[in-house]
This record gives structure tokens, C-alpha cells and sequence, in this order.
């Protein structure tokens, strides 16, 4: 079964110019690594209902896995804990006692009033490690990651939950050429391609001169192979330069 990666990254100040995103580049790379890519990347407001609809739309992808940056601190702006909880276990939010002492062994007196309330968390949810400040980021179903917006922090609790995914995940191939054409002379061999076969024809202007690159991907081998051999074939019988990548 295929997994469709989504990253979630959730900040009005993203949006208004105050912060630069730096979650989707490193989401696309880590992915690259191991011959995976999202499905779809989303920046939204700190809005509840604009919130609730993209994990919505998430959770109803069973092929889904999320990648969620930001909102889970403890001022009035962080709503991620309330609306993952709405959505993914529609349970109230419930005090976790593990990052409840993590939390009081840190700030000591000042875990109160506020940041207690980092530790309230949707049922049955799964502590995600914070190397930088022990401040966890958390998980639902094995599937739901939510981490901070702080990229120092997100990025090790994400790179491992790839890492583990990936190790069990099926193994992707890809073959990649660039052909001295336009992607014209290829539409008739990317229409005979099955579903199981993911395209990616990206046009490209080398010295104003149109090119293709040209690259199909899939779980099976001999497959994806076949049917690259195909376009490599069509290439030649049009005397159609190409380089393979």
C-alpha cells in the first residue's frame, strides 16, 4: 500500500511575512532520501475551522500519514491539541501524567497556570521526544505527527519518524531521463502507462530550446523498467537525443 504524506504547517505569522517557513523543504528532503515525496503541503492561519478542515481532509485519506508543525504551546493561539483531539479522536483533550512531571520538573512553579496545559492531549496520544528542551511533541494512531513550530525541535522528532516509516514502507524505484524534445512527442507512451506507474514530466528551456525530463516510479521494478524502456525506445525511434539521470 502506498502512503500519502501530507505536511501541516500551521502560522498566521508564516503567512503575514513575520517568519519564513522552513518546515516544507525539509519535510520534500528527508522524504527524497528514501524515495518518497509528498503528497500535499499546506500552510494555514492559526484559524480553528480552517484548522479542523485541513485535518478533516487528512483523516479521510486512509492512505494518509501528517506531518503537523506549530500550535501546540500554551498561549490562547495554540489550538492544534484542541482541534486534533476534535477531529482524529473526538474525545476531550485529556492530561498525559508522563509530560505532566516533564513539565512540572522543568519550570517547577512556573508549570503553572499555563504551560501545564501543554500536557492536556488528545486520548491515547503517544509522546513525540524533544532533544532541545524535553518538551514533547505527540502522536495519534502511528499515523498523526504534531511536533512544534520551532524547527530545531520538529526536525529530529520528524527525521525519525521518516526513518521509521520508511524502513517499513515498501520500496520505491525510479528511473530519469532528460530528452532533447518537447513532452509532445511522449503524450501517446504516457497515456499506455498504468495507474501503478506514477509519471513526472516536468517541460524544461535549455538555450530556448524546449527539453522534457521525463521520470516514472514505482513499487515494482521490473515494471517501472518495462515501461521506461518504452519512452527510451520512442526516443530513438524519433532520433531523439536523451540523457539518463
Amino acid at each position: 500500500m502506498s502512503i500519502n504524506f501530507y505536511a501541516l504547517i500551521i502560522g498566521t505569522e508564516i503567512l503575514n511575512a513575520r517568519r519564513e517557513d522552513k518546515h516544507f523543504k525539509f519535510v520534500r528532503d528527508e522524504l527524497k532520501k528514501y524515495n518518497e515525496e509528498l503528497f500535499a503541503s499546506f500552510i494555514v492561519k492559526d484559524d480553528k475551522e480552517l484548522m479542523k478542515k485541513s485535518f478533516e481532509l487528512i483523516k479521510s485519506d486512509k492512505n494518509s500519514v501528517l506531518f503537523s508543525f506549530g500550535g501546540i504551546g500554551s498561549t490562547p493561539d495554540d489550538l492544534t491539541r484542541e482541534v486534533a483531539s476534535e477531529v482524529f479522536t473526538r474525545l476531550p483533550l485529556v492530561r498525559h501524567k508522563k509530560f505532566e512531571k516533564d513539565i512540572i520538573d522543568r519550570f517547577k512553579e512556573k508549570a503553572y497556570p499555563n504551560r501545564i496545559h501543554m500536557s492536556d492531549l488528545p486520548t491515547d496520544a503517544k509522546l513525540l521526544f524533544n532533544e532541545i528542551n524535553n518538551m514533547s511533541g505527540f502522536s495519534l494512531n502511528d499515523r498523526f505527527f504534531f511536533t512544534p513550530g520551532f524547527p530545531e525541535m520538529a526536525h529530529p522528532m520528524i527525521k525519525n519518524v521518516i526513518k521509521n516509516i520508511c524502513a517499513k514502507s515498501k520500496k520505491k524505484f525510479r528511473f530519469t531521463l532528460l530528452a532533447k524534445t518537447s513532452e509532445d512527442t511522449l503524450i501517446g507512451q504516457m497515456k499506455l502507462l498504468p495507474p501503478s506507474v506514477e509519471l513526472s514530466s516536468l517541460p524544461v528551456f535549455i538555450n530556448k530550446k524546449p527539453q522534457v525530463e521525463l521520470s516514472l516510479c514505482g513499487y515494482k521494478e521490473k515494471e517501472v523498467k518495462k515501461y521506461f524502456e518504452l519512452f527510451i525506445n520512442e526516443l530513438k525511434k524519433f532520433k531523439v537525443d536523451y540523457t539518463l539521470l
